[in-house]
């Protein structure tokens, strides 16, 4: 849609003065349809992310029978390691892989992450095996955040050109994309797996694994029609 400017000439005579109307329009550009798809696959991510963590001290309490101190720690380290793994995973993308494959490996990373989580809840009765198998998808998840969140951030400006002034409600947009994922997650994940039943924490978990799933399969099958550059780049 196009915006009018309107503004007034004035000239004058010796007598009187005349006023000649004149308008302009001044096209408003709309954003690139690569940002609307990384909305949608770092969504799904955070929906899986938020997704899990909703149920994951509930599950250690109610399932594995964990005191509430223990599951707070675990619960604190996982969530301090995830806003710490970032930091690796921007610099092996900047001199190793690259923005595209540390997407991808940290979404196939998480993947695995949350089926450890799943087999984890599948067996919770067996203590020991349980745990060693959540701490294997602790582990799963914290890396592949590390290598997913910041590179899919960093995704949405190199989709404009230096300077444009679009890119501040581009941010704008791909956040409201991590906010709506974050809202909806507990929703559905609480509600298959925070049940009265222990047993249950695995369908929560595995509902989580799907929205992971689903981010890997938008980026695989469609990063190379819409991630394009300003200037007609992959």
């Amino acid at each position: 849609m196009n915006s009018l400017i309107y503004f007034k000439i004035r000239y004058c005579k010796p007598t009187k003065c005349n006023y000649i109307s004149m308008s302009t329009s001044e096209p408003k550009q709309k954003h690139p349809k690569g940002l609307y798809f990384v909305f949608a696959t770092a969504m799904s991510e955070r929906f899986s992310y938020y997704g899990m963590r909703a149920i994951f001290t509930l599950y250690l309490i109610n399932a594995l029978l964990m005191d509430k101190e223990l599951a707070s720690t675990i619960y604190g380290n996982y969530t301090g390691l995830v806003y710490l793994t970032p930091l690796i995973g921007g610099y092996v993308a900047d001199r190793y892989l690259g923005m595209r494959r540390s997407i991808l490996w940290g979404a196939i990373l998480m993947i695995f992450g949350q089926l450890f989580m799943f087999t984890s809840a599948l067996y919770y009765q067996n203590g020991e095996i349980s745990r060693w198998l959540m701490y294997t998808g602790l582990a799963s998840l914290i890396f592949g955040n590390g290598f997913f969140k910041p590179n899919i951030t960093t995704i949405v400006g190199s989709l404009y050109e230096k300077g444009d002034k679009r890119l501040d409600s581009a941010y704008i947009i791909f956040y409201m994309g991590v906010n709506v994922g974050a809202f909806i997650a507990p929703l559905l994940c609480g509600f298959f797996g925070d049940t009265s039943n222990p047993a249950d924490f695995k369908y929560g978990f595995l509902v989580a694994a799907i929205g992971m799933m689903f981010s890997l399969i938008l980026f695989v099958g469609w990063k190379n029609k819409f991630l394009i550059g300003p200037k007609g780049g992959n």
